[in-house]
């Protein structure tokens, strides 16, 4: 008894640690803009900063912590899946679907003077999240189903080389598209709306607890898939569920702030000793820490060269390839 109690402990610290956390940066984030500092506690005698806050700043951070949660939990999953701890989100073709599914609308069915508007913003975000779930089917396909690990890396790996190249060529071919989707590339949380949130609060509010009811199968296929084939796990039904929660959560993800790096791979690691064995917490904590890491980030992103921003995905990038960098190097010391 007392083994168990030693080992659920660190996890509800952690957990308690990282609530704690996503509230205040949700504080900060409430208060700082392209003019400085503003306490939120002013909107109430100041009727422009009150718009300033509730219809841009409060959608911007809370949309950056479902990004971050959607991100998170797509990575927990890719790692229990392929049994990789180097997995990411994006494995299985969703970011090359998404990508291209942009790249042809901007291309071929948007008009110029509908890009900027809130209605061409929703179309690119819906096409978006139908191209990353189709970029997660074709993979499937070319799998045969999700019965077999090796294949679905492989398929994921093709497709994302396939349609990558594809959108680079539309790319190239249209300046118009060039423009909208180097902002895609870098990953934004400038834009996310009211609207952003409430589509990604409800994929998030599906797919987690799906992936909750499905944490013995991962904690069974880490030990192994004959092992997991003997306690009489349906692979090939529970790995086809398990691809269609990482296909949306991580469809949502991009299709609302583009393509940011290394949330969903670094996340996980930063849980893992503190989650223990068991998916169940490593999934939870991962989707709070994959939040955590964004909202810092966006946070950051408005103070680094302010009153301009950088792109969120160059700071997750650069932030997330350092700690992965220095995790080699501890774990070769």
């Amino acid at each position: 008894m007392s083994g168990d109690t030693t080992r659920v402990s660190p996890a509800r610290m952690t957990l308690a640690g990282l609530i704690l956390a996503l509230v205040l940066l949700g504080l900060v984030g409430l208060s700082i803009g392209s003019s400085g500092w503003q306490s939120p506690w002013e909107a109430s005698t100041n009727v422009g900063l009150s718009q300033i806050v509730w219809e841009i700043r409060a959608p911007r951070t809370l949309g950056a912590m479902l990004v971050g949660a959607l991100l998170g939990l797509g990575g927990a999953v890719a790692q229990g899946l392929f049994r990789n701890p180097l997995a990411e989100p994006y494995l299985l073709g969703s970011s090359s679907g998404a990508a291209l599914g942009m790249a042809l609308m901007l291309s071929f069915g948007m008009p110029d003077a509908l890009i900027s508007s809130t209605v061409g913003r929703m179309g690119l975000t819906g096409v978006a999240f139908v191209g990353a779930v189709s970029g997660v089917s074709l993979t499937l396909m070319l799998a045969r189903g999700a019965a077999h690990t090796m294949r679905l890396l492989l398929g994921g790996v093709v497709v994302g080389v396939v349609l990558g190249a594809l959108t680079q060529l539309l790319m190239v071919w249209s300046a118009p598209a060039w423009r909208i989707m180097q902002a895609f590339m870098l990953g934004h949380t400038a834009l996310l709306s009211w609207q952003a949130c409430g589509v990604m609060a409800a994929v998030l509010c599906l797919t987690l607890p799906v992936a909750m009811v499905l944490s013995r199968v991962l904690d069974a296929l880490s030990l192994g898939e004959d092992v997991a084939r003997t306690l009489g796990i349906p692979l090939g039904l529970t790995r086809a569920v398990l691809v269609g929660v990482l296909a949306l959560s991580t469809g949502a993800a991009v299709a609302q702030a583009g393509l940011v790096a290394f949330v969903g791979l670094v996340a996980p690691h930063l849980v893992r000793s503190r989650a223990g064995a068991r998916h169940g917490a490593l999934l939870s904590l991962s989707t709070l820490m994959g939040a955590v890491l964004l909202a810092a980030a966006d946070v950051l992103s408005r103070l680094v060269l302010a009153p301009q921003e950088l792109p969120v995905g160059v700071l997750t990038a650069v932030l997330g390839g350092t700690y992965l960098l220095w995790l080699l190097h501890r774990r070769r010391a």
